[in-house]
């Protein structure tokens, strides 16, 4: 699973969920930059590290040996959780995972060196491991 080496704060802060500002396109990491074809996001969420793990394995899985596969994103906001049955108040929780935020717009993955059949096909069943609604996209289409 992904996770940053070293990190300059060990717990974040969770931050503001207000519709205009969740909903906001992103601007950054919104073409087909290495591949021929990518998988944008068309809604937002919080993708977790090992659901990044998996939809790799299954693109991977999916266009053998002869493809290539870039991963666009990496999770690096640490997410905490308090232990069950623990009371309220004593501080926050241990760090639990990483996640990365995902906005409208962004590219998650990107393919190369199949035909085009099979690399909608390993993106559309990459999109079912993660938690966002997103469209397969070509380089052309993208730019």
């Amino acid at each position: 699973m992904l996770f940053p080496k070293k990190v300059a704060h060990r717990k974040s802060q969770t931050g503001r969920k207000s519709e205009k500002r969740r909903m906001r396109p992103d601007t950054r990491g919104i073409t087909v930059a290495f591949g021929a074809f990518g998988l944008r996001a068309i809604t937002d969420s919080r993708v977790r590290s090992n659901q990044i793990e998996a939809a790799r394995r299954v693109i991977q899985r999916t266009i053998g040996k002869t493809g290539q596969v870039w991963i666009r994103i990496f999770p690096d906001k640490p997410i905490t959780r308090k232990a069950a049955e623990v009371p309220m108040g004593s501080g926050k929780g241990d760090l639990d995972h990483y996640v990365f935020e995902v906005r409208p717009g962004r590219v998650l993955f990107e393919v190369d060196g199949v035909p085009e059949d099979i690399a909608r096909k390993a993106l559309r069943k990459a999109v079912a491991k993660l938690p966002v609604k997103a469209k397969v996209v070509s380089r052309e289409e993208a730019a």
